[in-house]
């Protein structure tokens, strides 16, 4: 499956249109800023695993009573002291609190680039979807144009022949209804076709005003054949499926970070630095200073928030795991939908193009028969109407079908390959 997988329609209109929201879009936009912002925490929280390491100077000058020793040897009560010293700490990750720490976070990136890929699939679908329905729109209003051009036709005939005593006042205006039926079908479909020409101009990052209008024409798109059944694992390509499963992973690290925070910590640290009255005699031998210490804290009664927090994040897990459980189900509905509605749509779309294929016959003969005087200009007028009618049915069903196209690529996660799976990363899988 190509990673533009838009381009199995072959469109360079289609292509264009597509690249340029992609590029423009402020969901992908933020989309990406949250990948960023992801993968920096994380990157932040692996700084745990070394030492910090702090480096500070205090100057201060002093006056002490007499009554108070002075800290200096020459016992003077004002006095000026520079004290300079290197701080080294380092929490040893025995229980491994920060290791699921930082798991958790590696998930939660994961996820993230995970929700960026939904962010492209569901703009780039909602584009493709969008174009197509602009074009099917456009070709069913130049055919309503016509039956409405056909129907002013047919009314004018019939108004004559009233005048004439040849036809009844009540053809007249059963005749009229029509026609103002087939102007309100015209004046939606217009109001429809500006509606998706400016969503369209949002979709591409770009303002109604400022956007043209699409040129794209249903004929010229190839129509990808879509197989009747698919293997069961390509849904594990889904953004939605693997965004739930870095979920359930990042939960099941927070539960290994809960029982370690229930366990002994233990700091390492030390002090190297020197004090003077000068600032030049720093680090002379009679100056210098120097610690090193250890601590161990275990926790011993915390009114059971330790319990608790270990117990909350058991019950996250299981609500992730049931949540991830739903997001499979719910995929595996999202395919087989979207392959029965190609299947389906494919035998309508065979019915209308009959019905238009009869119509058109129909049309030839009524032609032939008006030529040999057999019937009158108002049979040709319907058989017309006939014929426009049934293009419509075929080029909505036509348009639906490139709809179950989308709608397939959709389900199994846009367009993929082997490398573009590789840049998103492996199946995380739980620890």
């Amino acid at each position: 499956m190509p990673e533009k997988w838009w381009t199995a329609l072959e469109s360079e209109v289609l292509n264009d249109l597509v690249d340029r929201a992609l590029k423009r879009s402020p969901t992908i936009a933020s989309a990406e800023a949250a990948l960023r912002q992801a993968q920096e925490t994380a990157a932040a929280q692996r700084g745990a695993f070394f030492p910090s390491v702090q480096a500070n100077y205090l100057p201060t000058h002093a006056h002490v009573s007499r009554a108070t020793s002075s800290p200096l040897n020459s016992g003077a009560s004002v006095y000026t002291l520079h004290t300079a010293q290197l701080s080294v700490g380092y929490v040893a990750d025995v229980f491994g609190a920060n290791r699921r720490s930082v798991e958790s976070l590696d998930a939660q990136s994961e996820a993230a680039s995970w929700q960026l890929r939904a962010a492209h699939l569901s703009l780039s679908s909602n584009v493709v979807n969008a174009a197509l329905q602009t074009a099917s729109l456009r070709e069913q209003l130049t055919a309503t144009e016509r039956i409405v051009a056909i129907g002013t036709q047919q009314l004018k005939l019939l108004e004559t022949q009233r005048r004439l005593g040849a036809a009844p006042g009540a053809a007249v205006f059963a005749q009229e209804a029509v026609l103002w039926q087939s102007e309100a079908t015209a004046l939606a479909l217009r109001k429809q076709l500006a509606q998706q020409r400016d969503l369209l101009a949002v979709l591409a990052g770009m303002l109604p005003s400022d956007f043209s209008p699409l040129t794209l024409q249903l004929s010229a798109l190839r129509l990808p054949d879509i197989p009747l059944t698919l293997p069961a694992d390509l849904v594990e390509h889904r953004p939605d499926v693997r965004i739930a499963e870095a979920q359930l992973h990042a939960a099941n690290a927070q539960v290994g970070l809960a029982v370690a925070n229930m366990l002994p910590q233990i700091t390492l640290t030390g002090n190297y630095g020197a004090s003077a009255e000068a600032f030049t005699e720093l680090f002379r031998a009679g100056g210098l200073m120097w610690i090193v210490g250890a601590s161990l804290a275990q926790p011993v009664f915390e009114g059971g928030a330790l319990l608790h927090r270990k117990r909350a994040a058991e019950a996250q897990v299981e609500q992730s795991l049931a949540q991830y459980q739903g997001v499979v189900l719910t995929a595996f509905q999202n395919v087989a939908d979207s392959l029965e509605a190609a299947r389906f749509d494919a035998e309508q779309y065979i019915a209308t193009n009959r019905q238009e294929t009869a119509a058109e016959a129909s049309l030839r003969i009524a032609r032939r028969q008006l030529e040999l005087g057999d019937v009158s200009y108002l049979a040709l007028l319907n058989a017309e109407t006939s014929y426009l009618q049934a293009t419509i049915a075929r080029i909505q069903a036509h348009s639906n079908r490139f709809s179950d196209v989308v709608a397939v690529y959709q389900s199994l996660g846009g367009g993929w390959t082997q490398d573009s799976e590789q840049i998103n990363g492996p199946s995380s899988g739980l620890r």
